[in-house]
This record gives structure tokens, C-alpha cells and sequence, in this order.
């Protein structure tokens, strides 16, 4: 322990069916050896060998029934007592060092730590560089975000540290199984962010994750994500108006995130989508942070996915939600190549 003789980060990994990936995401944080880190374990009510593999680790761990990830990481809270909180999922890794880089820059007015996390595949080999690309700052500015579009450029869960009092909001959520999504957003009104532009972690990719690998959008988990942020943002608001700030975040289906992630589920449909909405998406995006880059591209991608036929603006949502590195020439092969050599199979 350190001189407090108490661990400043806890770190709960939750686990369930990840045998394969467990036993990786213990040892990348009990190989750091770090006394002012404490780990406790959760078996979601696991179906494979997972509790046999963590239970091999030796480490602090407990079998639970099964009841998602909010549940497991509350379970989680009850068992540590750092004043931050790691939620680590069981298919991700901490890098070497990362705790030590972690605990020095938390002090009682961070709200939250963020860090982006290095994509690897199933078998644990690199695929793309940091995500998202984080700017190294400390401050609230992301308020102001937070108000006019409702999210803010933030890492997948394993990539934020949030401090303890935070999440107890997780009590009150009642309408999705996932963890980070109100802390996030009311991180900022509650104390200093620090955002490190260094990976510290490794974010695993596989058949598991919802998104990513290049698959087809899903009109299924869009209409889930869509609903589970207009939840959200309704949760947001009652606790804004706490801060007697309710009436300045925007309303949900305003919103560039709902915009956008509808016109998602109308390719997705196959659905047409009017060129007055394209360009309605277009002026919200051109009036958030992004860079004139950024803006640019997607710009681009929304105009001409727009255009196409359904089937090609499909593959061309697929491979803008790919997880892998894009470029020009991969798009052109992806929207015009593969449906191509489709429709010359079917013909022949």
C-alpha cells in the first residue's frame, strides 16, 4: 500500500463467456504490480470455463448470477474502496506502465481520466492505431460539447478511469445494460477532466463486439442505439436540471448523434434517403468541434452515400464503420469492387 496505507484506482474486471481473453486482462494488471491499485474480478454467471480460469489467477474474484454488465460492475463498486474506478472489460488489456501513468494524474477534482486504447484482433495483433484520437488537456470544457450535441469524442469503456462518487449514477439507470454511457456525460459537470493522448490500452476486436469486422449495419442494434440515446439524454437532462442546466442541453432528436445514426438506419433499411436530410446532417456537423478536415470527409462520405443505390451506400456505411485502417482506394474497392463481383457471379 502506499503511504495511506489505501489504493487510489480500483479496477473491476467484469467477465462474461471470455475464457479465451480473461486470463490476458488480469495478468495485464496484476503483471504492474502496483500498490496503489486494487483488482476485484466479477463472473457474470458465466456458461463456459471463464471462473475456472480466474479462479486459477489466484486474485480476488466472485461468481455471480447473471445480470449484465451494470449489474456486475455495481457488484464490482461494493467490493473496492479507491476513490477512482476502472471498469476493465474481459476481452481488453492494460498496457505495461499504464497504472503508474493513471495514478499520477488523479487528484480529488478529476471527475474522469480518459485514454485512447490500441484496436487488436483475437489474437491479440495490432490492427489500427490509438482510438479515438485523444488531444492531452485538463479541464471542463467538454460542458460546453456535452450541451450543444449531447456526447463528446470518448473512448470505448476500458479507456476511462472515472472517480468513485460518479459512479453511483449507475444506480439510477434503468434502461440500458451498459455502463459508461451516463458518466461520460456527466463527468464534466462534475470535476476536471484529464485526457492523455498516449494508449494505454488494448481494445480486443471479434465476433463478439457489436460493431466493426466490416459487417453490414445491423437495422436491429442501430434502432438499439438510437433509443438507448434518447434514454440517455432524457436521464442527462434530469440530472442537469439538478445543476439548474436542464433546459440547455439539446433536445435528443435535434441532436448530430441522432441525426446521424438515423440516417444509419435508413441505409440500413434500405431505406432512400432525401438529399434535404443529407444536407440538414451536413450544417449540424459543420457546427461541431471537428476538425475542417474531418468535416470534410464526411461531408463527402454523407453526400455520396446519399447518392448511391442502396446495396453500395450499405457497403459503404460498412466500411466507414470498419474498425480496420481506411483509405480511398480501399473504399473504391469496397462500394464498387465487392458488389461488382457480386452481380457478375449472379449474371454468370
Amino acid at each position: 500500500m502506499s503511504a495511506s496505507n489505501a489504493p487510489r484506482l480500483a479496477i473491476v474486471i467484469t467477465c462474461w463467456n471470455y475464457e479465451l481473453y480473461v486470463a490476458r486482462a488480469i495478468n495485464s494488471v496484476v503483471d504492474q504490480a502496483h500498490p496503489d491499485c486494487e483488482l476485484v474480478v466479477i463472473d457474470d454467471g458465466s456458461t463456459d470455463s471463464s471462473w475456472e480460469v480466474i479462479d486459477r489467477e489466484g486474485v480476488t474474484a466472485y461468481r455471480i448470477a447473471n445480470g449484465g454488465a451494470r449489474s456486475a460492475c455495481l457488484f464490482g463498486l461494493k467490493h473496492t474502496t479507491a476513490p477512482f474506478v476502472l471498469f476493465l472489460d474481459a476481452d481488453d488489456e492494460l498496457m505495461p506502465g499504464s497504472i503508474q501513468k493513471i495514478i499520477a494524474q488523479l487528484d480529488s477534482d478529476v471527475a474522469k481520466l480518459q485514454f485512447p486504447l490500441i484496436r487488436i484482433n483475437q489474437d491479440g495483433v495490432v490492427i489500427s492505431g490509438p482510438v479515438p484520437n485523444l488531444a492531452s488537456f485538463r479541464d471542463r470544457h467538454l460542458t460546453t460539447s456535452v450541451l450543444r450535441t449531447g456526447v463528446y469524442t470518448s473512448p470505448p469503456t476500458s479507456g476511462n478511469v472515472f472517480r468513485r462518487d460518479l459512479c453511483q449514477l449507475l444506480e439510477e439507470v434503468d434502461y440500458e445494460n451498459w455502463v459508461d454511457g451516463i458518466m461520460l456525460f456527466a463527468a464534466p459537470f462534475l470535476g476536471d477532466i484529464v485526457s492523455l493522448a498516449e494508449p494505454l490500452g488494448r481494445y480486443r476486436v471479434h465476433g463478439r463486439n457489436d460493431s466493426g469486422l466490416g459487417r453490414l449495419p445491423d437495422p436491429k442494434l442501430l434502432h438499439k442505439e438510437i433509443n438507448r440515446f434518447v434514454d440517455r439524454m432524457g436521464h442527462l437532462r434530469n440530472f442537469l436540471a439538478k445543476l439548474g442546466m436542464g433546459d440547455q442541453l439539446v433536445p435528443a432528436k435535434q441532436a448530430y448523434f441522432y441525426l446521424e445514426r438515423s440516417f444509419y438506419l435508413a441505409v440500413a433499411e434500405g431505406r432512400r434517403v432525401s438529399m434535404a436530410t443529407v444536407l440538414k446532417l451536413i450544417r449540424k456537423l459543420w457546427s461541431g468541434p471537428h476538425s475542417t478536415k474531418s468535416k470534410l470527409e464526411f461531408s463527402l462520405f454523407l453526400v455520396l452515400t446519399g447518392m448511391l443505390p442502396n446495396r453500395r451506400a450499405q457497403l459503404s456505411l460498412a466500411y466507414r464503420l470498419d474498425v480496420g485502417e481506411r483509405t480511398v482506394t480501399g473504399f473504391l474497392q469496397t462500394v464498387f469492387g465487392k458488389t461488382t463481383a457480386r452481380q457478375e457471379s449472379h449474371s454468370a
